[in-house]
């Protein structure tokens, strides 16, 4: 199956990173998300993340240019997905939220069509069911932020069809992404379940007393030489988007240990949510931390 006509849904921290991603890498794109303010600013966010790309010569400006003329806004899911090839869920990560963006989907989109979600831990097979098309659903899970991420994990469910994983790979390498292809199911895939496993236990030293957080941030970024420290991360890409993978986690496996530890429903509780409440784990003012 050819396809021309990528719609991304929802225009939040990933949405309208995977948009450009699609744009930039050939296909007629359609970014949709029913709050036309959340549409604003993500035309906003990508225009200034596009304009220091020209300005570093990491791409030219007539390629910036065929991109965004490649790339239209919406708030219309029945525009976005009438004529859709391909496209990709980028909504808040509850299942039932989800199902219901699938199941529209389902009913709009040309019978051809994949339907991917990008979730970070529910497994598609969760959501299929609420379509009438289950070999055409499969997970495509990017990497905060997309557009720098280098990375795309590809699930297959036991529904995915062969065709929908090699389209879906065909799509990640015109994105100029590398994909990773998990050949079954397993809630969270694999680099959040690394990863989480990382953060809990930073939480667990940082409740326990053994050490502030700031002090495990130095020594997982010193000793360990990650980039980021576990809780400078879960500030960067959101509390509440962990708190929910995890909380979705613990609704699909029962077990204990993957519910969200209650450091993180306080910081819940209070709106602390990270760089993007100004506050999380450690204070922001304009994106930028501040050092007390």
């Amino acid at each position: 199956m050819g396809i021309r006509n990528v719609t991304v849904v929802g225009a939040g921290s990933m949405g309208h990173q995977i948009a450009m991603l699609s744009a930039l890498g050939g296909y007629k794109t359609i970014l949709q998300d029913v709050n036309g303010d959340a549409l604003e600013q993500a035309k906003a966010t990508l225009q200034s993340i596009m304009e220091k790309w020209v300005t570093k010569e990491k791409i030219s400006r007539e390629r910036r240019d065929e991109a965004f003329q490649a790339l239209t806004f919406t708030t219309s899911i029945e525009e976005a997905a009438c004529e859709a090839d391909f496209i990709i869920e980028a909504v808040v990560e509850k299942l039932d939220v989800k199902r219901d963006v699938f199941k529209q989907l389902d009913s709009i989109a040309p019978s051809h069509a994949i339907l991917a979600t990008n979730s970070s831990t529910i497994v598609s097979s969760l959501i299929a069911d609420a379509t009438e098309r289950a070999d055409r659903i499969c997970n495509m899970h990017f990497f905060y932020p997309a557009l720098v991420m280098d990375c795309v994990e590809v699930v297959r469910g036991e529904h995915t069809s062969d065709s929908t994983i090699e389209a879906t790979m065909d799509v990640c390498k015109a994105m100029n992404r590398t994909a990773v292809l998990l050949e079954k199911e397993i809630s969270g895939f694999i680099a959040n379940r690394i990863l989480f496993a990382i953060q809990k236990e930073a939480m667990s030293l940082y409740q326990g007393g053994y050490a502030s957080f700031e002090d495990i941030d130095i020594i997982t970024k010193k000793a360990l030489s990650h980039p980021l420290g576990p809780f400078e991360l879960m500030d960067l890409s959101g509390i509440d988007v962990g708190y929910y993978v995890m909380q979705q986690q613990y609704a699909e496996t029962g077990n204990i240990e993957d519910k969200p530890p209650q450091l993180l429903a306080d910081k819940m509780e209070a709106n602390e949510l990270g760089r993007k409440t100004g506050k999380g784990f450690y204070s922001y003012e304009d994106g930028k931390k501040v050092y007390s």
